[in-house]
């Protein structure tokens, strides 16, 4: 029983100094901006205001308190919640369409584009003629009634 109790003293004040080291808060700081929230996904662990993210806060912490290394912790949550936890996941056959897939549409957009332009052809001299007679009339009689003013 004794044992127990000075085992559980000893855990609280390990993790109480842990708390007042400065450069372990940095550690951790740093290792949180790199992890994303589960929940928010487009927030870091250490934006996020989720409870899940405050339980894997505390669980980075255990771990770092723990010894691990900050690559040991990101494996261990990759491992558990997989690429996604990472705010810059490894460019692999499964991430291929995260990372390029923007530039592949931005490319296609740019075929697309240019390829109207080309149906289009270059101008022709005839677009530039005023219209038929028949045509001029109807659009002055057009402009009349629509300055006219209101009855």
């Amino acid at each position: 029983m004794r044992r127990a109790l000075a085992a559980a003293l000893l855990a609280l004040m390990t993790i109480g100094w842990a708390q007042a080291d400065p450069a372990l808060d940095t550690r951790l700081k740093k290792l949180e901006e790199e992890l994303r929230c589960l929940v928010c996904q487009n927030q870091s662990l250490a934006d996020s205001t989720a409870p899940l993210a405050e339980d894997l806060r505390r669980e980075v912490r255990e771990l770092a308190v723990a010894g691990k290394s900050d690559d040991e912790i990101k494996q261990y949550l990759v491992a558990r919640y997989g690429d996604f936890v990472l705010y810059r996941p490894p460019v692999k056959s499964t991430t291929w369409l995260l990372w390029f897939g923007p530039f592949v549409l931005l490319v296609a957009g740019g075929v697309i584009w240019w390829l109207i332009l080309r149906r289009r052809g270059p101008k022709r001299a005839d677009d530039d003629e005023p219209p038929p007679d028949g045509t001029r009339a109807s659009v002055d009689k057009a402009r009349e009634l629509l300055d006219s003013p209101l009855d």
